[in-house]
């Protein structure tokens, strides 16, 4: 071999032995100390880095054992950097490598609680000056053939937040193939990392650095939202109990011009998830919510909702006394985030291009939903803005929507179907819109417990709600919401209405159905109800013992102030027109009341039953009379009828109703009758007709009472007892069957507010009894002389006569017909004779008798022919002194006066005859002989001539009374009821 080559040859080994040797040994050596030295002159913490490795020949560089940070702590570090570079970079006008690998990376990222980040600690880098800005430059040329990272290790930490945020992945993975920073070059992409937390990522796809792009699918499984909740935390007042989230999207980015993020084909998945307050109470629990089928374009700021599937929510929310949600009070209470100042800037400068681009109105994003499922949600509700809160469970509750579009370019569908309580159910379907709020709505709800208004009642009235279901179907038609403008139309049901007097604890008000057919409300102007049928309505009305009711009692007094005063209303309130009110027919089936008088002792109680009837249309704006027609009956047997026709909202101007009562039992009136009359009702019955005719507020009313067989019973003593002949005047009412038949008209002018119904009603009627029991013959006496109200009352007599006279009988054949028409009167003849006419009359009388009774002695003693009794005799007066003698001194039982011997024959006479006369004229005796004989004459001419029962004419003790002026002495007679 020449020694020529051999040298080249020995010059080549020696130059590969001397390359070899420096690229093997001096050169990894050297970086190694160079690289320890840097770091152990700018690392704040121990750093090493624990061998290099090269080969020249490969050009093969590996780092092996970074570590930096405190042994066993460490915060940066690798096992193995491996980089391989091409050779074509010297002739290709780019870095090439061909592969680079990383093992085992490790990597601590953690921020202070003062925002400091540990990476930005572990060296002191020098100090840079600053550099003019340069124009942009082209990237630097590099070619990545292949990126691996393997079974990484990353470590975060944030002390930030209020809670601390740590997470850790300990098995990342990642390749990259064929990254290129020349243009439109792109590198396929593979991450995978795991936790042992779980929350597993998987990203894949391509990524291009000239011009910055990448698209490809990234998915996350089983992330747990604790990791990252605390920033949400801070953001809103939301305890996170427990939360899982899954996400599979494909993404397309571009940077070129604009940020472009285009990510489709989304999915998301949340199951399950739990929030809290920070006091502990729970907020909500959700068991899963999907969604699929979704996109979201950044340039666009459109986001398209293909699929949302939500099932088992559960969450709770109350109203506070304060009138505000819990929810609303939560976040509320969230402490303002500070802002920092802003900068200062020259009061004349003029806003740059990029100033006036964020000024202006940014665009708004849409959101598409395009069907969203909600199963079994529950909504626990609570109102504790009441003295008792007020729960209510709305659930299980299904939501379906269709067509969502957050700019309301399209209205969506909207579904919902949920039970209400324990047993209600609501159910709505329809099409609405948010801008404006439109929406039309068809509303169907079951057995809905009305009982959760008791709360709201009850600062107002005690009155307990018992029972009570509401039903209605029902379109809703919203047309704005400002003003509110909307209509609701069709038919309402309240089942089983049961309100109880808290206070009595009795019923108050209740029916078993209440359907409101044809039912139209249009907001502010029209309320129209078709037909509205009450099945088996009650009500209960009392009057108390101090005179209140029972509705008196049991509304609760509001404090002054607690509604605003008709002054403080805005005007425009009080300028609009009424609500127009339309009721088309009421039908009452099977309805009943009750009524009690608790002023009266014992206590007055009745009851209304098979209230039967209709009332006709009813409309506030053409104010027609509404018909009525309604029977029902009082204690089950007496029937009553109500028929007519009424105008509710102004019943002055037009009013006919007629009234009618039958076969009432007038025991239930028994505490009236003790009360006011001061005996109790012992049988009898009413019969009741009323018709009132109101026309322009003038009252035409006609009131027929008609009492059937009336027994009073045993007294009763009261303090309101009117202080007449209540039996009297009773059997003064009667007729031969027993009834009482009386008419009380009333007229009078509606509009005057001196004017009152019932006082003039009651007063009527107790001035008929005043005037039958005061003046019992007058009122007979009407009764038989065409109303010409004579008195039958006395019989006048001539003096120290016992005859009647024809004027007398004439009397009397009337009052015998009257009281032949009133059975149950009885008469009291009182036999009267006044001294002063009759005495003289019957002193002579009874001394002709004596005259009579002498001579008919003597006429005996001679045995002379006598007629049958001594008045047949004639006495003659020449034989009348001799017998005056003997009569005087037999009546006087006394002798005459001795100065009286002197007198002549006739002086003596007449001085005797006075003196007897005056005697008998004195007689008690004589008198109560003729008071007796003219009341006899009476009872005999009644009886006989009247054809009156004798055991119905009673006498009375005889009396003295006074004479008439021309003499007449008046035997008066009383009526007495049996």
């Amino acid at each position: 071999m020449p020694k020529g080559l051999t040298r080249a040859l020995g010059a080549m080994l020696a130059l590969v032995a001397l390359y070899s040797l420096l690229g093997f040994f001096i050169l990894p050596g050297i970086g190694l100390r160079i690289a320890n030295q840097q770091l152990a002159q700018y690392a704040t913490v121990p750093a090493q880095l624990q061998r290099i490795e090269f080969n020249p020949f490969s050009l093969e560089l590996t780092l092996w054992g970074l570590q930096v940070g405190e042994p066993g702590k460490e915060q940066l570090g690798f096992e193995r950097l491996y980089a391989n570079l091409s050779l074509d970079s010297l002739w290709s006008g780019a870095l090439h490598l061909d592969a680079v690998e990383l093992d085992k990376p490790r990597n601590e990222i953690l921020f202070g609680k003062n925002g400091s980040l540990n990476l930005t600690q572990l060296f002191k880098l020098p100090s840079s000056e600053a550099k003019p800005d340069e124009p942009a430059s082209d990237p630097f040329p590099l070619r990545i053939g292949s990126i691996k990272l393997t079974e990484g290790y990353l470590h975060f930490q944030d002390l930030r937040p209020s809670e601390p945020i740590e997470f850790l992945y300990d098995s990342m993975n990642f390749e990259l193939k064929n990254l290129s920073t020349l243009p439109d070059d792109s590198a396929d992409m593979t991450l995978v990392a795991i936790g042992p937390a779980g929350g597993r990522i998987d990203w894949k796809g391509t990524l291009g650095l000239a011009p910055i792009s990448s698209q490809g699918t990234l998915k996350i499984t089983d992330g747990n939202m604790k990791a990252f909740w605390p920033y949400v935390r801070d953001a809103v007042p939301l305890v996170l109990e427990e939360g899982v989230i899954s996400l599979d999207t494909h993404y397309t980015l571009n940077l070129s011009k604009q940020t472009e993020l285009l990510l489709d084909n989304t999915q998301v998945r949340i199951a399950p998830f739990a929030i809290k307050a920070p006091d502990g109470r729970q907020l909500a629990r959700l068991a899963s919510l999907e969604v699929s089928e979704t996109s979201i374009d950044l340039a666009k700021q459109l986001v398209t909702v293909g699929k949302i599937r939500s099932s088992k929510l559960e969450t709770w929310a109350a109203l506070e006394k304060d009138g505000q949600l819990d929810w609303q009070k939560l976040f509320a209470s969230q402490p303002a985030k500070a802002t920092p100042k802003e900068k200062a800037e020259p009061a004349a400068a003029e806003p740059t291009a990029q100033e006036k681009a964020a000024a202006a109105p940014s665009k708004p994003w849409q959101v598409l939903l395009k069907d969203v499922q909600a199963r079994d949600y529950m909504i626990h509700l609570a109102d504790r803005s009441q003295k008792e809160p007020v729960p209510l469970d709305v659930g299980p509750l299904n939501l379906d929507m269709q067509g969502y579009d957050s700019l309301n370019k399209s209205p969506f569908t909207l579904k919902l179907d949920t039970a209400v309580g324990k047993q209600g159910k609501l159910q709505a379907s329809g099409q609405v819109n948010l801008a404006p709020v439109t929406a039309k709505l068809d509303v169907s709800t079951r057995d809905i417990d009305l009982r959760i208004a008791q709360a709201y009642i009850s600062p107002f009235i005690q009155l307990e709600l018992r029972s009570g279901m509401l039903a209605s179907d029902l379109k809703v038609d919203l047309q704005n919401t400002a003003p509110l403008a909307f209509t609701v139309t069709g038919t309402a049901t309240v089942n089983q209405l049961h309100t109880l007097d808290t206070i009595k604890d009795r019923d108050f008000v209740k029916w078993q159905q209440l359907d409101l057919n044809g039912l139209s409300y249009v907001h502010g102007d029209a309320l129209t109800i078709d037909q509205v049928k009450l099945l088996q309505p009650y009500a209960r009305f009392i009057i108390n013992e101090d005179r209140t009711t029972n509705v008196d009692d049991l509304l609760i007094p509001q404090p002054a102030g607690a509604t605003k005063s008709t002054a403080e209303k805005p005007v425009a309130a009080s300028n609009s027109k009424p609500l127009g009110i339309r009721i088309g027919k009421i039908d009452i089936n099977d309805g009943s009341a009750n009524f009690a008088d608790l002023t009266l002792t014992p206590n007055f109680a009745t009851a209304v039953q098979q209230l039967n009837g209709q009332v006709g249309t009813i409309d506030n704006r053409q104010p027609a009379p509404a018909k009525v027609d309604i029977k029902g009956k009082v204690d089950r047997y007496a029937p009553v009828t109500i028929k007519g026709a009424l105008n509710p909202f102004n019943p002055m101007a037009s009013l006919d109703i007629a009234t009618s009562f039958k076969r009432v039992e007038l025991t239930t009136l028994t505490p009236y009758s003790g009360k006011f009359a001061g005996f109790r009702i012992r049988k009898g019955r009413l019969n009741l007709d009323v018709h009132y005719l109101i026309t322009n507020g003038q009252l035409k009313a006609e009131n027929k009472l008609v009492i059937e067989q009336l027994q009073l019973g045993e007294k009763v003593d009261s303090p309101d007892a009117v202080d007449l002949p209540i039996r009297l005047a009773v059997a003064l009412l009667k007729d031969t069957n027993g009834t009482i038949s009386i008419e009380l008209p009333v007229t009078g002018d509606l509009n005057n507010p001196q004017f009152s119904v019932m006082p003039i009603v009651w007063q009527t009627l107790r001035n008929l009894v005043l005037r039958a029991a005061q003046a019992p013959f007058k009122f007979i006496g009407g009764l038989v002389s065409g109303g010409s109200s004579q008195d039958l009352g006395t019989v006048a007599f001539s003096a120290g006569s016992s005859d009647l006279s024809g004027d007398a009988q004439a009397a009397l054949d009337k009052l015998a017909t009257a009281l032949n028409e009133r059975p149950e009167l009885r008469l009291e003849i009182e036999g009267t004779s006044a001294q002063t006419s009759d005495g003289p009359l019957i002193a002579e009388q009874r001394l002709e008798r004596e005259y009579q009774s002498i001579w008919y002695k003597i006429l005996q003693r001679r045995g002379d022919k006598v007629p049958a009794n001594a008045s047949m005799l004639v006495v003659d007066a020449d034989d009348k002194p001799a017998m005056l003698e003997g009569i005087y001194r037999t009546r006087l039982k006394q002798q005459p006066p001795a100065e009286w011997q002197q007198l002549g024959r006739e002086e003596r006479s007449a001085k005797l005859r006075e003196a007897v006369i005056k005697s008998w004229a004195e007689s008690a005796a004589l008198l109560r002989q003729l008071g007796q004989a003219r009341a006899g004459n009476i009872k005999d001419y009644l009886v006989d001539k009247g054809k009156l029962a004798d055991d119905r004419v009673y006498f009375i003790d005889t009396t003295l009374g006074q004479a008439e002026s021309d003499g007449r002495v008046i035997t008066p007679m009383h009526l007495d009821a049996e």
